[in-house]
């Protein structure tokens, strides 16, 4: 069976993106034409853990509505035959698998056993418009995961079934091409398309450093007004302060 593969961008590209966080690039994305990058739906699933901040390159794993004429496989049977595992295969250190499950609260999307594997693999997370399964022990193995919620059913009892790996799919009401820079954190999921990285980078950096002045001057009791959004009077206080700043406003 072929898969199609993805074009992976340089991680220190991803990194620089997972700095930034996802308020501050759905902020500067919008003003760069993409009117709402935000992976509505799935949310942290973490326990009692912190949840962290990640960033990779999607792999897609596509979902559609069981119609048994189509679909009648037995996983145990004829396992190479079920996508959602071929999505899996691919998994590279970094990546993370984007899954469109049509919001369904009722189809268990990975387990226990699917999730191990991909953490095995050094996959960096993954974004389901839908459930897993097996939760507490998918929570041991320390991936990170952006869901809809649980259940106890696998997809197979329900009413999905998965289609597709590595095509464009819509999650959470939003395109998400494969390949596409996925950054989530406390806020959500968003998807940065590839073509406008660099450029969301260097909006979205420079956005974050003059925050980090203004965050200060108002923690100081510093006037909004002059501040936030930073006013053009305060243009030469904040170059003053970032040029006495460590390199990374500079």
């Amino acid at each position: 069976m072929q898969i199609p593969t993805i074009e992976r961008p340089p991680k220190e590209l991803v990194k620089a993106l997972a700095d930034i966080g996802t308020a501050t690039i759905s902020g500067e994305m919008h003003k760069l034409g993409i009117r709402d990058p935000h992976i509505c739906g799935p949310v942290p699933f973490c326990g009692n853990r912190e949840i962290p901040t990640v960033a990779g390159p999607a792999l897609t794993l596509q979902f559609l509505p069981k119609r048994e004429d189509v679909y009648d496989i037995d996983e145990y049977e004829n396992p190479e035959a079920q996508m959602h595992r071929q999505v899996l295969y691919q998994v590279e250190e970094g990546d993370v698998v984007v899954v469109d499950a049509r919001g369904d609260m009722r189809s268990g999307i990975f387990g226990e056993m699917m999730v191990t594997y991909m953490a095995g693999r050094g996959g960096a997370g993954i974004v389901v418009d839908g459930c897993i399964r097996d939760s507490r022990k998918a929570l041991a193995t320390g991936l990170p995961m952006w869901v809809r919620g649980t259940t106890p059913n696998y997809h197979t009892q329900t009413s999905l079934f998965p289609h597709a790996v590595n095509v464009p799919i819509a999650c959470g009401g939003v395109l998400v091409m494969p390949g596409d820079i996925i950054v989530a954190d406390a806020d959500g999921a968003v998807t940065v398309p590839v073509v406008l990285a660099e450029k969301v980078l260097a909006v979205a950096s420079e956005h974050a450093e003059w925050e980090d002045f203004s965050r200060l001057r108002l923690s100081e009791g510093g006037d909004l007004r002059k501040y936030y959004p930073l006013h053009a009077s305060a243009r030469t206080e904040y170059e003053a302060w970032r040029a006495s700043q460590a390199p990374k406003h500079r």
